[in-house]
């Protein structure tokens, strides 16, 4: 599982990415985190071509050009995100680069990246208020649709979240383009739920706000969708009572650590910087070993809903 995790602060930021930029720094996250390297300020990552390609099906060839090209572009990105000024109360933005340093190594098809040092907390950060995801529900998406995606995930909890129509132009990171809202609805919003629904395990629909005869907003209504998997999990689960880890595998008590709803509930169980903050599969095993030990600590919902996902 090709799990990326941000911040939720990161989630709702304003920032404008590329396609290839944007998934240059999810599959930095991701291979960070599996790899067991973690995220700092002074490490310089590395995202391979090869990997690109097979992430994201695309010819080995044309990442390495496409790796190039983004290395020219994304040490100059900015991102916009609020913070709160406690001496004043008061909500304050501020805009930093996602990068302090970037490089591409010529005819090995490697970017290498740090991410800056105010991105870094908000990447690495697993104690409080994160969304996390499979890299594989993103991998069709374009950049307009990975963004709304990730802003639905984390709402997931909820099933709907309404938004103005400014800040949702924002956080897809638009200032000048699409400025009609036909265009902007036509060539960004309706073509990103076409697309979150196709290739995702969102199922998402919106309705629009209206001011007299003016759109100032939307409100979107999702569902995560069932597979015959989670079909099959759940008729299995209603035979035993739900709060209980009675009757439960390894290989069931896996799916539940692996769910990010659970990962979201528990994730403070563990240090960011211990084996099991960095590692999924350490994760895993770590919370299997502990529901086996004392299931009494994992009271947020009945364990057995964490099966459905």
């Amino acid at each position: 599982m090709k799990l990326v995790v941000k911040d939720n602060s990161l989630i709702n930021a304003s920032y404008s990415l590329g396609l290839v930029e944007q998934r240059i720094m999810l599959l930095a996250i991701v291979e960070a985190r599996e790899t067991g390297q973690g995220i700092d300020t002074d490490t310089f990552l590395e995202v391979h071509a090869q990997h690109y390609a097979d992430r994201f099906d695309i010819n080995v060839n044309n990442a390495y050009s496409m790796l190039s090209e983004a290395t020219q572009t994304l040490f100059n990105r900015q991102v916009t995100y609020t913070v709160h000024d406690e001496k004043r109360n008061k909500p304050e933005k501020r805009v930093v680069r996602w990068v302090s340093g970037i490089s591409y190594v010529e005819g090995a098809g490697v970017v290498k990246l740090r991410f800056a040092p105010e991105v870094v907390p908000l990447i690495t950060r697993l104690e409080k208020n994160f969304t996390s995801y499979e890299l594989e529900q993103v991998k069709n998406l374009n950049t307009y649709a990975t963004r709304l995606y990730e802003i639905l995930a984390s709402w997931r909890s909820i099933g709907k979240v309404t938004i103005t129509l400014e800040e949702l132009r924002n956080n897809l990171g638009l200032i000048d383009e699409y400025s009609r809202l036909e265009a902007f609805k036509r060539r960004v919003l309706d073509l990103a739920v076409s697309q979150i629904n196709e290739h995702t395990n969102i199922k998402a629909q919106y309705e629009q706000h209206k001011n007299g005869r003016v759109i100032t907003g939307f409100t979107f209504k999702f569902k995560m969708k069932k597979t015959k998997e989670k079909i099959s999990a759940k008729v299995e689960v209603d035979r035993i009572e739900m709060s209980t880890i009675e009757g439960l595998n390894d290989k069931q008590l896996g799916r539940i650590a692996r769910n990010p709803s659970f990962i979201a509930d528990y994730n403070h169980l563990v240090s960011s910087t211990s084996p099991a903050g960095q590692d999924t599969r350490a994760w895993e095993l770590e919370m299997i070993n502990r529901l086996k030990k004392d299931s009494s600590q994992f009271k947020k919902r009945p364990i057995r809903d964490y099966l459905e996902y």
